[in-house]
């Protein structure tokens, strides 16, 4: 995965979630614990997270550094610095070498550093969408290249339901919904 795959993934989250700017963020966002403001920060946070990551290649841990959205930000304004990252992250992929290396629990690609961005995104405009009362599904084909990068034991499916189910959101077939889970963004 790459730059384009994120810059594909924030630019669906902004289309289906910048006509809701106006609805009430202080709602819980899905099942998080979270609410839609505090969820579409967190994206911002991590996108950013990680676009240090890929830009400093520490191979020991995370940098130690945060990105903080102001409490008085309003939700289109979340929006804007959740794009605004992942640009970031977009364009520091797209300017790495394949065979740089960044920790992400191990030894972590450009490529593992983008399919955890994207998954990030479409996740969390998952759960911002169920918040907000809208109806969106994460689009299919993004969803099966984060299961293929991120999931290598990933059951046989329609990408958007095995996402979700590996992910905890929802029960897939007859497999219960599951209460933990991690992703294999760090190379063998």
């Amino acid at each position: 995965m790459n730059g384009v795959d994120v810059r594909s993934a924030a630019a669906a989250m902004t289309a289906v979630l910048r006509p809701a700017a106006g609805r009430d963020w202080t709602v819980r966002a899905g099942d998080l614990d979270w609410s839609c403001w505090t969820t579409a920060a967190h994206v911002a946070h991590d996108l950013a997270a990680y676009a240090g990551q890929v830009s400093g290649r520490p191979d020991g841990g995370y940098l130690p550094f945060d990105l903080r959205v102001r409490a008085d930000a309003a939700p289109a304004e979340v929006l804007t610095v959740a794009a605004a990252a992942a640009g970031m992250l977009a364009a520091t992929i797209d300017a790495a070498s394949p065979g740089d290396r960044a920790w992400h629990f191990g030894p972590c690609d450009p490529g593992g550093f983008a399919a955890m961005g994207v998954a990030e995104i479409l996740l969390h405009t998952h759960d911002l969408t169920r918040g907000l009362g809208l109806d969106w599904s994460p689009p299919a084909e993004s969803c099966a290249r984060v299961v293929r990068r991120l999931f290598p034991d990933a059951p046989d499916g329609d990408p958007v339901p095995v996402l979700l189910w590996l992910t905890g959101r929802a029960p897939l077939g007859d497999r219960p919904r599951r209460t933990a889970w991690t992703w294999q963004a760090a190379l063998p």
